[in-house]
């Protein structure tokens, strides 16, 4: 069933406000986690589900999308960036594709999630109950806002507004699957969430199906302690998705940065490219992004530099930009 599904919606174009100042120098989905844009987790993952087609959509710093993607292209599959000039959500976003989804079925998948969820479990899910909508669905501690019922395999209430009585116990997990009949649903050029949509689809008997989808590891890199423990996780579980194929990957050291051997780079850390790292400088659980320099006799604990220099002291929890 997954080669019925051909095409997919990537979402890019959030602000990630909750990690600034990080994001005036990077939108979220660039961030690197060891090297590896956020984003391209995220396309490796649909590409092993069978994905050919992508739309990534961007509207902060959209040159740098550019920059990632020159070719219209990411490993042969076929990858457009469409910017939005005017944020438009993800029901906006999902319209805003309809002439190039045209009546396919497809999937969105959230730009900010880092998982290793069996995305062909959820698209055989929506195939076999002939579903309108199919929800990813998690107990991730961040909400529970979504009421499922077992028996049908369908949501039954959305923040409670179907006002059911039945109590929410699931979130959203930021992927989910489409029928092209959604597009008559959404109104043109319109900033609107996916969130009122599926709630007015329910109301008139819509077919919302959702699957728990427990196992596996699932990161939402929302915040800079969730970004940089998603680092602490990698390196100290030794956890890789199946679907990342290179083998170099995690990275902690770029071969283009210049790190004295007088330096030490601990816990998690990670030296991105052109970096410079001077004698007795210590890094605990701290990023460099490219073009970083760190001064000598510097010590950074859960820091993350965006491509400044660092004058010698001690620093913890701060951010350079």
């Amino acid at each position: 069933m997954m080669a019925s599904v051909r095409k997919a919606f990537v979402l890019g174009a959030g602000l990630g406000t909750r990690l600034r100042p990080l994001t005036n120098v990077l939108p979220k989905p660039l961030l690197p986690i060891f090297g590896k844009p956020l984003i391209t987790f995220a396309i490796d993952h649909l590409r092993q589900a069978g994905i050919e087609e992508f739309w990534i959509n961007t509207h902060h710093l959209p040159e740098k999308f550019s920059a990632l993607f020159p070719n219209k292209s990411y490993q042969g599959a076929r990858l457009e960036l469409v910017f939005e000039p005017n944020l438009l959500e993800t029901g906006g976003g999902i319209k805003n594709l309809e002439h190039q989804i045209g009546d396919e079925v497809f999937i969105v998948y959230s730009g900010d999630i880092l998982t290793d969820l069996r995305v062909e479990r959820l698209v055989n899910e929506h195939f076999l109950k002939e579903n309108d909508v199919t929800l990813a669905l998690r107990k991730t501690g961040l909400s529970a806002s979504i009421s499922w019922c077992r028996r049908s395999g369908r949501i039954v209430d959305l923040l409670g507004a179907l006002e059911s009585g039945e109590p929410g116990e699931y979130d959203f997990a930021g992927i989910s699957v489409w029928n092209s009949s959604v597009f008559r649903r959404i109104p043109e050029a319109t900033k609107i969430s996916f969130v009122p949509i599926i709630v007015e689809w329910l109301k008139s008997g819509g077919r919302i199906g959702g699957l728990p989808l427990e196992e596996n590891r699932w990161f939402n890199i929302g915040s800079r302690a969730e970004y940089l423990n998603v680092h602490q996780i990698i390196l100290y579980e030794c956890w890789s998705p199946d679907y990342v194929r290179d083998p170099q990957w995690p990275v902690q050291v770029e071969p283009s940065a210049q790190v004295s051997p007088k330096a030490r780079i601990e816990n998690g850390s990670y030296v991105g490219q052109r970096c410079a790292v001077e004698a007795d400088v210590l890094l605990e659980s701290s990023i460099l992004l490219p073009g970083s320099l760190i001064s000598r006799s510097t010590t950074l604990r859960s820091c993350i530099v965006g491509g400044v220099k660092v004058e010698p002291g001690t620093y913890e929890q701060t951010d350079f930009t």
